[in-house]
């Protein structure tokens, strides 16, 4: 086992042939010109300082700069990074970096930042992890789990319900379309969730609650 190579370490001229020859394939290149970027041409701590201020990490030096960073500044910056894509960047702002992830699949930037703000609308910081519920139950070894019901028991006083949660195929989307429409379409087709039982749950713990307080007053 071996850490990953420093950029600074990846800035010779035959990086990209050596990275060829040990089987990285197409990715030698977006490796060897992003080490020279980070290396050569950006601040010292300048990765790290797109972290989430939120979470815990390394020090930074003054030089990697003292605005905090946010979503958008950490997805922006590492857009700008030879073979990094949206996809990308949200992966890494999630898992290195700290930050919600949104979702979504293959759109253009205008759609896929839409998305993006709808999910962390509704989720804020854990976007993230929604998506990857969402993104696992999708997944075809998962695509049999999906449309059962199971009961939902052990609250005290509250009789056993049903809950069925169901994943509905994506929407293909084609031409042109309005920005909030196709936000809702793709909101709508990513999951279907019949919470009623959820609900009757959380309103009689709240209910029991309710008397209890009654009770000790």
């Amino acid at each position: 086992m071996h850490d990953f190579p420093t950029p600074e370490s990846l800035t010779g001229k035959n990086v990209e042939s050596h990275l060829r020859e040990l089987g990285f394939g197409y990715r030698a290149k977006y490796i060897a010109d992003t080490a020279r970027v980070v290396a050569l041409q950006k601040p010292a701590s300048w990765l790290e300082s797109l972290r989430n201020p939120r979470h815990s990490g390394p020090r930074l030096s003054s030089s990697a700069g003292s605005s905090n960073p946010t979503y958008k500044g950490a997805h922006e910056a590492l857009l700008s990074l030879t073979g990094v894509g949206p996809k990308v960047a949200d992966c890494i702002a999630q898992r290195d970096y700290k930050f919600g992830k949104s979702k979504a699949k293959t759109f253009n930037k205008a759609m896929y930042d839409a998305v993006g703000d709808h999910f962390r609308t509704i989720w804020g910081d854990y976007a993230g992890w929604a998506h990857s519920v969402l993104f696992t139950a999708d997944l075809r070894e998962f695509s049999n789990r999906t449309g059962k019901t199971q009961m939902v028991e052990g609250v005290e006083g509250v009789e056993p319900v049903q809950m069925k949660s169901e994943i509905q195929e994506e929407v293909v989307l084609s031409g042109p379309r309005k920005r909030q429409s196709a936000v809702d379409d793709i909101t709508r087709s990513n999951a279907v969730v019949e919470n009623v039982g959820e609900r009757k749950i959380i309103e009689a713990i709240s209910s029991q609650k309710r008397r209890k307080t009654r009770g000790s007053s």
